[in-house]
């Protein structure tokens, strides 16, 4: 099969020419239902059943909460922004995101006839099997259902074991079952997990009993290229998204990317373009016979070969043709026979899309479906229908909220919207009397107001604080102290009991209260094995002791749960209370500033991050960063906090659990570096660290100072005059910053020397990345007075500064002149031009400034770094992809750091910024012994990666394609964490006992299966 693609506007949008047979297209047409999401296995969209021209509201239903999407910002992963409904047997089925429900209404009347609790949120419509409803939902399951009563027939758990994340701010499986399922020939496909490396499961099941046929479990771990050239990682596929049959191949889904295929038949891996399509991915995936739409392309559906590309609208595959919507049109296409010359001239009968009509809408298409003769397209606050062979507009209505969800059968329209409504359209004629039969109600507490929950809610708060965050409740009872935490607080509360009797009181009047889902999840699971993830909850509680004591609560498993830095225990009859509050951990390192520490080490110190790493927590936050390109700040970590910089401000976040604590904001203060190609924080190093319990943020020529426990401003520090009048005339941004020893160090940055980064285009401001200062000075922060300055005898590069154990290291050294003129490969700057003398390598007491030594011998460096341990400071260049001219590379030095006397020196092939681990220092390139420079055994290669190293104590973490790492105890290959991508400098800090990966991602259209922030933790053995 081959492909050509045709130029000519509305006349052919494609051909493809068939070297033997015919072209066929397999529908499963039903001639009354809407049994899966888009009406078949194929995902077409089209039902033969047909609608009159003109409907009346018959029913409207409105779930308790709108629909909350697993991404709400992507534009690619859309599952989920509604209740997708389907429609069997004169009944509407649909899952709840929120409360994780399946519900089933009459098709007549709206009137509700059952519902069942799954354990997460159920993102995706139900299939319904003869007489079963089949579902998947966030707790990893896929339930079967008996349509007529939704009692449970069998289920199927799609994870090895029923470990749980904080995923999405929920707590659900590790493996969530997100792969749809989709029904074929009495089998059931589907699949579970989302991230590669910690495994991706899929299933054939027997319809009837569930019973496995084959599975497939290792698609996750394939080595294979990513979506940039030339990076390949062992990062497979992902399951996000409705699995699709297109004949003997399943194709999965496989997040922001395009589909994978399997053999329907076998579950054999076939294919996955991820790096041919870098760029394309997402969305729903519409099988026209031989072929497959997505996101735009059109693909071969036996080998996944792109041949055209379509208009990238929703789409609606007909026997005889397509539908399709996009920027505020709708066009139908007919397939034609035509003959057309291949390569060598021979004719060849080939199938083609001819231009029927296209017609303009004034409220543009978010969904499509075809149901016989008339087309339904759901828009912002607007549904229309058309009349199929025209064009011509028919019927149109209001509804609440975009109308993605659309289904049709017996001659009548279902419509969902993100906001929480299901209408039901009909006949005019067949008007039922009753038509708000489930409208919103107002929520009513079921427990009573002076309970001794309720004491005990209002003691727990006031002993331990909480009032953000995640809150377990071990042995819940009916829920009542969980609804009393969750009203009193902003908690979110996962409340576990064994009883299943409980479990569904718990359930019942927590719905009636209005807080099911939203805020509370009752659990059914053994109290001592909750499966709940490690160290993640702010509070753990127990309902059950409130009346019974706390006598019998598995206490170890409540440990287990207790948050580091801060987290409570507190459980008991009120006025009896026990707490217990847990500390910092023995062995979690920190990241305070830019490169780890003020000393430039590139080692947080951790000890605990070690081995093999697994998902902990991972969500989106709507919260605008820098592009990738931009190269902006690090971010940081201490005392249980995550810290990230954004364009207008700072952002902290719970590092245990994913909780937003507190936004700053400053308006533009990364806006210099958002753009493409930028020099960045590799250059000006970073505008922010941690000290002292704050937070020290530069912008322009102010310093703020916040409390980094609530993000309340304390203090705003000033770029101090300089007692040079010249310079004095125009006072000059700060530039360096970092917090040492109850010292806040700064300078005051050179606008005059601006770098002409090579690379940089038009975007971002050059201006304000600022490299060098020629003025040190200190802040004393408990005082806040003014202890000393520096005046530079030549200028100091921001990344030439280090300190430790009470002294500040620097280079005063005359500029690279040379760094201003803007260079290229097909223009270098010649090496005649490019001067740079050395300078002078200085000590200084950080509490005073006075000078404690100096070294003017052979001064050429470009960055230090100190390890006080080991008195030994590393004077050596930062050559990276991204360098400056002046950054020449080929040789590193170490002198001892308390008396600047050189203890040795090498050449040195190294291509990233040198970190000092323990006795080691280690670059791209190479590794050597700090005490004397001997080359040390380093089995380090990785992919493509432009950022940096970064370390701890037992491992490295940098971008090989995806997020790489590398265990110094194995010396050997490096490992993937798979599925993202990491940024263009630093953006994956192993602090804490986790490794703290915030996205970094902005700009980039690159289809990498996830973009999201998230959490590792050293995965254990179970």
């Amino acid at each position: 099969m081959r492909s050509i693609r045709i130029q000519s506007a509305g006349v052919l949008l494609f051909l493809v020419t068939l070297g033997v047979g015919v072209f066929s297209a397999e529908f499963s047409l039903f001639a009354a239902d809407w049994p899966t999401y888009r009406a078949d296995a194929q995902r077409s969209g089209f039902t033969t059943d047909g609608l009159p021209e003109t409907l009346s509201l018959h029913w409207q239903s409105q779930t308790a909460h709108a629909p909350q999407p697993a991404w709400p910002r992507s534009t690619r992963l859309t599952y989920d922004r509604v209740n997708h409904c389907v429609i069997a047997d004169g009944r509407v089925f649909f899952g709840d995101s929120v409360s994780g429900k399946i519900q089933a209404l009459d098709l007549s009347t709206g009137n509700p006839l059952w519902e069942f609790f799954t354990e997460g949120p159920v993102r995706f419509a139900p299939t319904v099997w003869r007489d079963q409803l089949l579902v998947t939902s966030d707790d990893g399951q896929l339930y079967a259902l008996r349509a007529a009563d939704g009692n449970l027939l069998w289920k199927h758990q799609g994870g090895p074991r029923a470990e749980m994340v904080v995923g999405n701010e929920r707590v659900i499986s590790k493996w969530p079952a997100r792969g749809a399922a989709v029904v074929v020939d009495d089998v059931v496909y589907y699949a579970a997990g989302i991230w590669p490396s910690d495994g991706i499961y899929l299933y054939a099941l027997n319809a009837k009993t569930g019973k496995e046929i084959w599975s497939n479990t290792d698609s996750g771990q394939i080595y294979m290229p990513q979506p940039h050239g030339g990076a390949n990682a062992n990062s497979g596929i992902s399951a996000q998204g409705y699995l699709t049959v297109a004949g003997d191949h399943l194709l999965v889904p496989a997040g922001r990317a395009v589909p994978a295929s399997m053999n329907r038949l076998t579950g054999k891996f076939e294919y996955f373009h991820l790096q041919k399509n870098r760029a394309q991915g997402g969305g729903d995936t519409v099988v026209a016979g031989e072929l497959f739409l997505n996101s735009g392309v059109v693909f071969k559906a036996a080998d996944g070969e792109a041949i055209a590309k379509s208009a990238g609208g929703p789409a609606v595959a007909l026997p005889d043709g397509l539908v399709e919507a996009n920027k505020g049109k709708i066009s139908r296409y007919q397939w034609v026979e035509t003959e057309n010359p291949d390569r060598k001239g021979k004719l060849v009968r080939s199938k083609g899309l001819k231009q029927i009509w296209t017609v303009k809408q004034t409220h543009p298409s978010a969904a499509l479906i075809v149901a016989g003769n008339k087309i339904v397209s759901g828009s912002k606050e607007f549904v229309e229908v058309l009349d199929l062979e025209s064009g011509k507009q028919l019927w149109s209505t209001a509804v609440d909220g975009v109308a993605y969800g659309l289904a049709a059968s017996r001659s009548q329209l279902v419509v969902s919207t993100d906001q929480g409504h299901v209408y039901a359209f009909g006949r005019t004629t067949e008007v039922p009397a009753s038509r708000d039969s489930q409208t919103k109600q107002a929520a009513k507490s079921p427990y009573p107001a002076d309970s001794a929950a309720a004491q005990a809610a209002a003691e727990i708060i006031e002993r331990t604080g909480s009032n953000k965050g995640y809150c377990f409740d071990i042995g819940c009872g009916d829920g009542a102290l969980a609804y009393e935490l969750a009203t009193r607080t902003q908690l979110r509360v996962v409340a576990i009991e064994s009883d299943a009797e409980q479990v569904a009181l718990a359930r019942q009047k927590l719905t009636a209260a209005g807080v099911y889902g939203s805020r509370v999840m009752v659990l059914q699971r053994p109290l001592d094995q909750t499966h709940a993830p490690n160290k993640v909850a702010n509070l753990v509680v127990s309902g059950r002791s409130v009346t019974e004591g706390g006598s019998g609560l598995p206490v170890q498993e409540l440990k287990r749960l207790q948050r580091p830095y801060g987290g409570f225990i507190c459980y008991g009859k009120p006025g009896k209370l026990k707490s217990e509050q847990r500390g910092a951990m023995t062995g979690a390192g920190e990241w305070t500033h830019q490169y780890a520490d003020a000393a430039n080490t590139l080692c947080s110190n951790d000890k605990l991050v070690n081995g093999q790493l697994s998902m902990l927590w991972y969500r989106d936050f709507d919260f605008v960063i820098p592009s990738r390109h931009g190269r902006g700040p690090a971010p940081l970590f201490s005392e249980g906090r995550l810290f990230h910089e954004g364009n207008d401000g700072l952002i902290a976040v719970d590092a245990y659990n994913g909780h937003e604590l507190w936004r700053f904001e400053i308006e533009g203060v990364l806006a210099a570096y958002d753009g493409d190609e930028l020099m960045g924080a590799s250059g000006t190093g970073s505008n922010y660290c941690l000290g002292g319990g704050f937070v020290f943020v530069r912008h322009e020529k102010h310093c703020f100072q916040l409390d980094a426990a609530t993000g309340r401003l304390v203090h705003t520090f000033e770029v101090p005059p300089s007692k040079n009048p010249e310079a004095e005339k125009s006072r000059q941004p700060w530039g360096y910053i970092a917090w040492h020893d109850g010292m806040l160090i700064g300078s005051a940055a050179d606008p005059r020397h601006i770098v002409a980064y090579r690379y940089h285009a038009t975007t971002g401001d050059m201006t304000k990345q600022l490299t060098e200062s020629n003025r040190l000075f200190a802040f004393d922060t408990k005082t806040s007075k003014l202890k000393w300055q520096y005046e530079s005898e030549d200028s100091i590069r921001h990344n030439a500064i280090a300190i430790a154990d009470e002294k500040l290291y620097l280079i005063d050294r005359p500029l690279a002149e040379f760094d201003r003129t803007k260079e290229s490969r097909r223009n270098p700057i010649p090496k005649t031009a490019q001067q740079h003398p050395t300078g002078q390598l200085l000590c200084l007491s950080i509490h005073d400034g006075y000078v404690l030594w100096r070294n003017k011998e052979d001064i050429y460096g470009t960055m230090i770094a100190v390890s006080a341990e080991n008195d030994a400071l590393l004077m050596s260049y930062q050559p990276t992809s991204f360098r400056l001219s002046s950054e020449k590379g080929g040789r590193l030095s170490v002198f001892n750091s308390s008396t600047g006397e050189k203890t040795w020196e090498a050449k040195a092939n190294y291509s990233s910024r040198p970190l000092i681990n323990g006795k080691t220092v280690y670059a791209q390139g190479g590794a050597w012994n700090l005490k004397t420079g001997k080359p040390q055994p380093f089995n380090f290669k990785r992919s493509y990666g432009c950022g940096i190293l970064a370390s701890c104590e037992n491992m490295m973490f940098f971008r090989s394609a995806t997020l790489g790492y590398y265990d110094f105890n194995k010396n050997s290959n490096i490992e993937n964490y798979g599925g993202v991508r990491p940024g263009c400098w630093i953006n994956a800090i192993p602090a804490g006992g986790l490794v703290l990966v915030p996205d970094a991602s902005a700009a980039c259209s690159c289809s990498y299966l996830n973009k999201s922030w998230f959490a590792l933790e050293t995965q254990t053995v179970k």
